[in-house]
């Protein structure tokens, strides 16, 4: 098994924010009125002779893991994959991937214990969150893979968490760690044996199945995707909900989220039950800035899965389908899939406060911009994954069961198609660069792909 480096901490993920965020300074917020959504028409892309991704000039790509193969542990790699996170390896060369898979525990095609769960005699199911009776295991989980960057290899991967439901997204840590997300609020019953709806943590460093451990106190809702402020070690996390609200974990211990701490959720300053949906009426302008607070909420483990309904009469904010979310610079940026009154998509940018997670009167405030909205399903057609390029652009995913695209959102405000799924009518998910800045990950969720991309970075920014 290779080795992996032990030294991955503060330091170097401040270092790797930092650089990321190195251009993102001025950016102008954009109505984007008009991207042509045919795959073959931006002029920017070339056809794939192959008919499976278009790329612009000089870009290529290699499909690094694929769905069903078998992995160094004598499993299969799941299917359905989808949030990833990428940390340094234990040489220049090496990238470990943390990879989400967003199944369900039907849905035994995708399962890495095979067709029928044969291989499941061979895992210890006390590290299994939810066994199922051993009869419907959860199939969610994430795998981690080792990546090098020179050779374009996979040179292992193995399964590192499981029993799990839906893994959708999650987020990086400044310690090394991946927090990966339940989308799934399912309650305990008949083969369901545990409340479904948590975080969990895999560390990078993890060389097998860890036990599935969930961190309670940070709520448990339809989790979608979560980013770290490396300053405070306060999770910011994201609710995949028509009608979700945008959520803050401040740890009692920093690095230490099992520890506990205070669930809050995200309002809007003297304007309390903010609609931010812009569906009925418009509530949030393009361009518009409103400062924020936050609020305390309560039973945060209800099984009745009403944080959201609680918070929103409580003043909290409402956003339509809160999804990918990513820190740098003292920012937050995070996808709303459905917002805008064609509902096809916005964007917002949280702006920190001096006293984030401290604040009393008098305190700075944080500000909340929209920052992109959609005016047309053949446009920004329901963003969903999203990161931050090494030199400060965003790269978006779109989710809309059509013809899906990356879309590269410029800091003038401009946006291009970055890469067109020429195969299936499958998401893009997952998306994200490694250390270096070399490579951008992305998995290609239906086709149960993983893919790297490569090429002159410096012409596209």
């Amino acid at each position: 098994m290779t080795k992996l480096r032990t030294d991955n901490g503060r330091r170097d993920f401040i270092k790797t924010i930092a650089l990321t965020t190195l251009g993102f300074v001025v950016l102008k917020s954009c109505t984007i009125d008009f991207i042509d959504s045919n795959c073959d028409s931006p002029e920017n892309l070339i056809p794939d002779p192959n008919k499976y991704l278009n790329l612009p000039e000089g870009f290529s790509y290699k499909i690094i893991s694929k769905s069903g193969e078998m992995m160094d542990d004598g499993f299969f790699v799941p299917g359905r994959p989808d949030g990833m996170g990428t940390f340094q390896g234990s040489t220049q060369d090496q990238v470990i991937i943390v990879r989400n898979h967003e199944n369900s525990p039907d849905t035994l095609r995708h399962s890495p214990f095979g067709s029928n769960n044969e291989l499941l005699q061979n895992i210890d199911t006390n590290k299994l969150y939810d066994d199922g009776g051993l009869s419907m295991p959860g199939l969610g989980g994430t795998t981690t893979l080792i990546y090098n960057e020179s050779t374009g290899e996979v040179e292992h991967q193995h399964l590192s968490l499981a029993g799990t439901y839906r893994n959708c997204a999650g987020g990086i840590t400044p310690w090394g760690s991946w927090l990966t997300c339940e989308e799934d609020v399912t309650t305990i019953g008949g083969n369901t044996r545990k409340d479904h709806g948590f975080v969990f943590e895999v560390h990078s460093l993890d060389t097998g199945l860890v036990t599935a451990t969930p961190i309670v106190e940070m709520g448990r809702f339809n989790h979608e995707a979560m980013a770290v402020d490396p300053n405070t070690s306060i999770v910011y996390m994201t609710e995949d909900r028509p009608d979700g609200l945008i959520y803050r974990f401040i740890p009692n211990v920093p690095e230490q989220l099992a520890q506990g701490g205070r669930l809050q959720v995200l309002a809007i300053k003297n304007k309390p039950s903010l609609d931010t949906r812009n569906w009925d009426e418009k509530t949030f302008n393009v361009g518009q800035t409103e400062e924020v607070e936050w609020l305390d909420i309560d039973n945060v483990l209800s099984p009745a899965d009403d944080l959201r309904f609680r918070g929103f009469n409580n003043g909290a904010s409402r956003f339509a389908r809160g999804e990918g979310i990513w820190f740098g610079n003292n920012e937050l940026y995070f996808a709303c899939t459905n917002g805008g009154p064609e509902q096809s998509g916005q964007i917002f940018k949280y702006q920190l406060s001096p006293d984030e997670g401290n604040e009393v009167d008098g305190s700075t405030a944080g500000t909340l911009e929209l920052y992109v909205q959609s005016m047309g399903k053949g446009i920004l057609n329901m963003c969903d994954n999203l990161t931050i390029t090494p030199w400060g652009d965003l790269m978006v995913c779109e989710d809309n069961g059509e013809r899906n695209r990356i879309l590269q959102i410029k800091q003038n405000g401009s946006v291009v198609v970055f890469a067109c799924n020429r195969r299936s009518d499958s998401e893009f998910a997952g998306i994200v660069f490694s250390p270096s800045g070399n490579t951008l990950f992305v998995n290609i969720q239906d086709n149960g792909d993983t893919l790297s991309i490569t090429g002159p970075w410096e012409t596209i920014t």
